[in-house]
């Protein structure tokens, strides 16, 4: 018989138990800040429509997708890239039903067909954050401060993380004032949201494609690459930009929302953040390494039309994602994820005598029932020296010793940290260690 050897698939991951140990710290910190929040966890299919996303992205997402046809079937699928469309559709199938607002959360697998590199892989896990039904900055901000407890416990500071915020409608009445017209604008929201990837020069030609002459390029790329703190003068952006001062009212607003949720801190405005999909309509925010090379940690904003693109009833809507991969390179590369490790057992079981395995099992048994952690060794040796290397090497902080004592009815529990031990009756071990798991 011909042998194969066969290797992950490109752009996906084996999780050895020290990986499901991270990935499961990271997801245990969603969780916990989802629930702080107020949001309740969802799941939807991993697969959907093809339609589902062609609808609000276009034809040309196809090539971005994993899509199949079931063999003998006529309907096209696609694993899902992102998780919004399927949120909306669920919101959509409910009608007004839902108690408003509706404040979920999710974080399952998503996958693209797309060029697997650092920081982007086809199959990731992303945390979905979104509160629907309510149209005002406190939303925008209850949205954001979710994600920032979530990063907050695993380590990151605000002067590690920044999150760049900026308002599509403030953005779209600059783009106007240099000249861009309505049918570009769509072109012009994703050339902003690439301006980072572009050679100068490419992005150059692109925005003169727009139809902008050589003093609104200028200014447009003025415009890319406007950052200013949170608390800065809108005024003088309003001046900077030529955009009337009531076009920034909504960042006025924002800006209040965000000191009152006590997550100013964290947050700068960036004119350049305008995300590139098309169905968000007004907050837009990223959060991104403070001088890392990295992708954005997070992304989100708004996106008040989607639900009843979907058939649903005009629905307000903000959320945002967080993938596992970016966040965990930057974790890792901080040293934040050097004291995470598969779980621990609170005791091991050693069998030091022929007779000694039945017991093993009996008390084996009894611990487990009793919710104690306990591992045993399956080696044919009773050399109780290597035994007990095994146990060390488990992490246990005890070793339960059954040996030429089980004649007397007793056991050794030995500490393996201290070294110390005694000897008690086989009928207490249980409860010894009841309660006690590391």
């Amino acid at each position: 018989m011909t042998t194969r050897t066969f290797q992950a698939p490109k752009g996906t991951r084996d999780f050895y138990p020290e990986d499901m140990a991270v990935r499961r710290r990271i997801e245990s910190a969603w969780r916990d800040a989802s629930v702080l929040h107020g949001f309740e966890e969802i799941e939807g299919p991993t697969f959907e429509s093809l339609d589902l996303y062609t609808v609000k992205s276009g034809e040309g997402i196809v090539n971005e997708l994993f899509s199949f046809r079931r063999a003998g079937g006529t309907d096209d699928y696609a694993l899902r890239p992102e998780f919004t469309p399927t949120l909306a559709r669920m919101v959509a199938a409910k009608g007004g039903s839902l108690q408003r607002p509706v404040k979920w959360f999710a974080i399952p697998s998503h996958f693209r067909a797309e060029r697997p590199q650092r920081g982007r892989l086809r199959e990731f896990v992303q945390w979905n954050v979104d509160m629907l039904g309510l149209d005002e900055p406190s939303a925008d901000a209850e949205v954001l401060a979710t994600g920032l407890s979530a990063i907050e416990t695993l380590g990151l500071r605000p002067d590690v993380a920044t999150v760049r915020v900026s308002h599509r409608d403030t953005v779209g009445r600059a783009l106007a004032s240099l000249g861009v017209q309505e049918d570009s604008m769509a072109a012009a929201f994703q050339l902003l949201d690439r301006r980072d990837k572009l050679p100068p020069e490419v992005f150059g030609e692109r925005a003169s494609a727009l139809g902008l002459d050589a003093d609104g390029l200028a200014a447009f790329d003025r415009l890319a690459r406007i950052r200013r703190p949170l608390s800065a003068d809108l005024r003088e952006l309003a001046s900077e930009t030529g955009v009337p001062m009531e076009a920034f009212a909504p960042m006025a607003d924002l800006r209040d929302a965000l000191e009152d949720a006590g997550i100013a801190d964290w947050c700068e405005w960036d004119l350049g953040i305008v995300r590139g999909l098309a169905y968000y309509t007004g907050t837009v925010f990223e959060v991104h390494e403070t001088g890392g090379t990295e992708r954005a940690i997070a992304g989100g904003g708004r996106y008040d039309g989607l639900v009843e693109l979907l058939g649903g009833p005009p629905t307000s809507a903000v959320g945002f994602g967080m993938g596992d991969v970016v966040l965990g390179l930057v974790l890792k590369d901080r040293g934040l994820l050097e004291d995470i490790a598969p779980p621990k057992p609170a005791v091991f079981v050693i069998a030091a005598a022929e007779e000694a395995d039945r017991p093993v099992d009996r008390i084996l048994g009894a611990l487990r029932m009793a919710g104690v952690h306990a591992r045993r060794s399956y080696r044919s040796t009773r050399n109780v020296g290597k035994l007990l290397s095994e146990a060390g090497r488990s992490g246990a902080p005890y070793a339960v010793i059954i040996g030429r004592e089980l004649a007397e009815g007793n056991v050794v529990i030995k500490d393996l940290q201290g070294g110390t031990q005694e000897t008690i009756a086989i009928d207490e071990v249980v409860s010894r260690f009841r309660g006690e798991n590391s």
